[in-house]
């Protein structure tokens, strides 16, 4: 038996046995072409069944949500994390659905806003073993607002991907570990910035030290006053520039102070508006993310410089 109920030949010729064949030509190719669609569908069907589902055993299948600031200014450090990530033994796919999480119209107070990009996030995730976010904030956004912002059986799945999904550094610390390195290449003083969603809502602080400590050979200079916000805060910045502007001028002669060349950091939005400033200022230092130090791509320029 094949399609609807009957066997190849029925649907392809029209013929039973009560019945010649009774289908033109024209008829009969038809179907012949419906059928190598059919098929066609069903092929593509298993293979993202295939992707979504399956990884050997000793690797974990994970999807990288790459976020919109590394789509839009910083491509460089979602290619860092695939890297990383398969060399924790990871299968990665970036779903190429990915909208903005609703992180910038959530923290605005238009929560109805963000409804429609949380809802289409749970929906292209769902099925994969993993979700990697190379930020905190947009973490926080999925693991902690989104089952507050959602009702019902939307809420549900907002809790089941919470459990799935992790920053960047925590998954490499936490749950795919990174294997060491014994010979990482030299890098000059970093010191580290701690950003707030990632700090506070998602208690980031050990994974990312470890981390370049473990694979770059780094210890810290710690930043004094480590935990106070550089001013970046989303909206913030343009809504309140005085004390935005008055928070990362002392983030920056802090920096200064520890005699760091490198201000490292994983979320973008605390790194653009750092760099911004430092760049106005012509602070000698330069800002990355900690992907791009993991991965040793140090050979473009940091963030706000070059092109």
């Amino acid at each position: 038996m094949g399609v609807a109920g009957c066997d190849v030949n029925t649907f392809i010729t029209g013929a039973t046995p009560h019945k010649p064949i009774g289908y033109t030509w024209q008829q009969r190719r038809y179907f012949i072409i419906r059928f190598i669609g059919l098929l066609h569908g069903v092929a593509v069907g298993m293979k993202e069944l295939h992707e979504r589902q399956t990884s050997p055993p000793d690797r974990k299948q994970v999807a990288l949500f790459a976020t919109c600031l590394a789509d839009l200014f910083r491509p460089s450090v979602a290619f860092a994390c695939i890297e990383l990530l398969e060399r924790a033994h990871c299968d990665v796919i970036v779903p190429d659905q990915q909208t903005c999480c609703g992180q910038p119209a959530y923290n605005s107070g238009d929560p109805e806003a963000a409804i429609p990009l949380a809802k289409n996030v749970i929906a292209m995730l769902a099925g994969y073993a993993y979700v990697v976010v190379p930020s905190g904030s947009c973490t926080g956004m999925l693991c902690e607002h989104y089952p507050r912002l959602l009702q019902g059986d939307w809420r549900k799945s907002a809790q089941e991907l919470s459990a799935r999904t992790f920053e960047l550094t925590v998954f490499l610390t936490d749950i795919a570990r990174l294997p060491p390195r014994d010979n990482a290449p030299a890098l000059p003083a970093v010191t580290y910035h701690d950003g707030c969603a990632g700090l506070r809502e998602m208690n980031i602080k050990k994974q990312p030290r470890q981390l370049l400590k473990e694979q770059c050979n780094v210890e810290i200079n710690e930043l004094p006053q480590t935990e106070v916000c550089c001013g970046f805060g989303g909206t913030f910045c343009a809504k309140m520039p005085e004390i935005s502007g008055k928070l990362v001028n002392d983030k920056l002669d802090h920096a200064l102070t520890t005699g760091a060349r490198i201000l490292a950091g994983g979320d973008l939005g605390c790194l653009l508006h750092i760099a911004g400033r430092a760049l106005r200022r012509g602070d000698d230092i330069d800002v990355r993310h900690i992907a791009e130090l993991l991965c040793d791509r140090l050979d473009a320029a940091a963030i706000g410089k070059g092109q």
